[in-house]
């Protein structure tokens, strides 16, 4: 058990600078604009000032010198190699060190240590994902937690440091008893070298492996799993108290009415608990509170909407209209779902202002009067009159900023924006003509399903809202755009040659006869399919929803079946069928 709370000696050498002057080093290799890592409480930076920094409270007079035990934290990253980040709380920030082959209870050997520059204090509990391209880029989770109490530094812990040699017994969840951290020297990058070792104490276990208990204790997830679907999002704007943001909840099942009846196909999103977390029930009440237009506090940012009562969506057959405060209240409830999707990626918004029932326009160009807090991306490969500036969806705030400004359809690129040129999907778009049937759909989208069955691929398929059938392809990047669509393209017309009567090549709709199209031409920069439960400009809110393939096969699945008001229950009943893509790593196969 952990000792009994202690009165911490003030660290007397730390004293001499400020935790926001031990963190010049930490905030200079990093851009908090664009990594969810939090800034630390003791920023001097204004919001917005160039360097990226946040704004922020006044720092914890806890984590300086207050009353209770210190803490530690092991995090495992993966970023260009896995390590470890050992991490103690001393003098108001975490001193900090990376070690590659991780603590371990085992006396008889020695792990090579870095020393890296001090964390703020906030990192002390950070899981998620920093971006690629940015410094330490990779998933990252909080592996061991605990307290600790310094054995050989007196009342000047920092001393003990500095001086090149710390002996410190830890009380975590994995790790337990004496630890030795020893100087031995610099590398050759000028980084300070140290041993970290354990004693022979009761705590010791030969052979204890840290690669035996991946699981974080903070949430029991792997390093995978967060890479897939983080559970937080880091406000680096944020005093520290609000800067974390939970963007998932745990599944829960749909509710049931008290006579055990199934939920009507009309059902509110409001009527069914949404997995992947989202807004709190605060938050969709503060929205249902609001007149035509206000202020609405969601996702930890300020967001004033306008129009909340305008009819977005007509409805279809007996089902009311869809207005645009319904329509804000899905994209917050679906925004942390589509996340992972959108994440990373510049956004192509389709946007109707007046509702689905006018014409509507493509808007890539990021407003100048849009929030300063918005993730962007200015694109280095535009020429002159293309757009420069893309909306970046890096957090659910942002989702729903678009949808306010009248996205009604999101389509993210299928390319990231650290390497805009290497795709990380192949696409393959079942595009309808005017005389094929859905039964036609289903039996090309049948033949795709054992082509990729056969060649072993990671395929997964969605309905459009519309009339069609996609299927995305995860793949690793390598490939360019025109190898991608080779491939696909190769694919396709293998597929094609079944059934050559289903199908036209020409480019021209007109000149199809009327005919389907595998449209392998998607594949290709700023060429974009409409996102995973994205909205259709359609009656009743169709929305672009993943399937199982089993799915094609039901003969109730239709192309617009899922509209905006059922795809909450549908999340809790089958979850995101998508979210294997995520974790894919898988390069394109030859096709003979």
């Amino acid at each position: 058990m952990p000792p009994t709370p202690h009165r911490r000696a003030t660290d007397a050498t730390a004293a001499a600078a400020s935790p926001t002057e031990k963190l010049t080093t930490y905030r200079r290799k990093r851009n908090f604009t664009r990594t969810a890592e939090p800034a630390g409480s003791g920023s001097d930076e204004p919001a917005g000032s160039a360097s990226g920094e946040a704004a922020s409270a006044e720092p914890d007079e806890h984590a300086v010198a207050g009353d209770g035990p210190r803490r530690f934290v092991v995090q495992r990253h993966r970023a260009t190699r896995l390590h470890y980040d050992l991490r103690f709380e001393i003098g108001g920030v975490l001193v900090s060190w990376a070690v590659p082959k991780g603590p371990t209870l085992n006396p008889d050997v020695r792990h090579a240590a870095f020393h890296v520059e001090d964390h703020p204090i906030e990192y002390i509990d950070f899981e998620g994902v920093i971006p690629a391209g940015e410094y330490g880029g990779g998933d990252v989770i909080v592996w061991d937690a605990g307290t600790w109490e310094p054995h050989n530094a007196g009342p000047d812990v920092a001393a003990a440091v500095a001086e090149g040699e710390l002996h410190a017994e830890l009380h975590g969840e994995k790790l337990r008893g004496r630890f030795v951290l020893v100087r031995t020297g610099q590398d050759a990058a000028g980084k300070e070298t140290w041993l970290l070792l354990h004693k022979h104490d009761d705590f010791a276990v030969g052979g204890w492996d840290p690669e035996d208990h991946p699981r974080s204790v903070l949430s029991g997830r792997t390093n995978d799993e967060v890479k897939a679907a983080p559970d937080r999002l880091w406000r680096s704007d944020l005093p520290a108290a609000q800067a974390s943001i939970a963007l998932r909840a745990e599944p829960a099942e749909a509710t049931q009415p008290a006579d055990g009846a199934q939920l009507s196909d009309r059902a509110q999103p409001s009527d069914v608990t949404q997995p992947g977390g989202g807004p709190s029930e605060d938050e969709l009440a503060g929205l249902d509170a609001l007149p035509a237009s206000g202020v609405w506090h969601i996702f930890g940012r300020e967001l004033k909407v306008t129009n909340l009562d305008k009819v977005l969506f007509p409805g279809r057959e007996d089902e009311a209209p869809v207005t645009k405060r319904d329509f804000l209240r899905y994209t917050a409830q679906i925004a942390p779902v589509a996340l992972p999707y959108l994440a990373d990626r510049p956004l192509n918004m389709n946007r109707y202002p007046n509702g689905a029932g006018t014409k509507g326009f493509w808007h890539k160009e990021l407003p100048t009067h849009a929030p300063n807090w918005l993730p962007q991306w200015e694109n280095p490969d535009a020429d002159p009159g293309e757009s420069l500036t893309y909306l970046v969806v890096n957090e659910p705030a942002a989702l729903v900023w678009a949808a306010n400004f009248g996205a009604l359809e999101w389509h993210a690129w299928t390319s990231r924006t650290d390497q805009p040129r290497q795709p990380t999907y192949a696409l393959i778009d079942i595009d309808p003509g005017d005389s094929t049937s859905w039964e036609d759909i289903l039996v090309l989208a049948r033949l795709h399903r054992t082509a990729f069955e056969h060649l072993r691929v990671l395929a997964l398929p969605k309905v459009t809202g519309q009339r069609g059938i996609q299927v995305w392809v995860p793949i690793e990047r390598g490939p360019s755009f025109d190898e991608t669509r080779q491939w696909v393209e190769q694919l396709s017309r293998t597929v094609g040659a079944v059934v050559p009567e289903l199908l036209s090549w020409k480019w021209e709709v007109r000149a199809r006869g009327g005919k389907a199209r595998l449209d392998y031409t998607q594949n290709a920069i700023n060429k974009t399919l409409v996102a995973p439960y994205s909205a259709r400009p359609r009656p009743g809110a169709p929305v672009s929803m993943p399937i199982g393939w089993e799915e094609l096969d039901d003969p109730s699945l239709r192309p617009d079946g899922f509209a905006l008001r059922t795809v909450p229950r549908r999340l809790a009943e089958k979850g995101d069928l998508f979210r294997p893509l995520l974790d894919a790593h898988q390069t394109l196969p030859p096709l003979g």
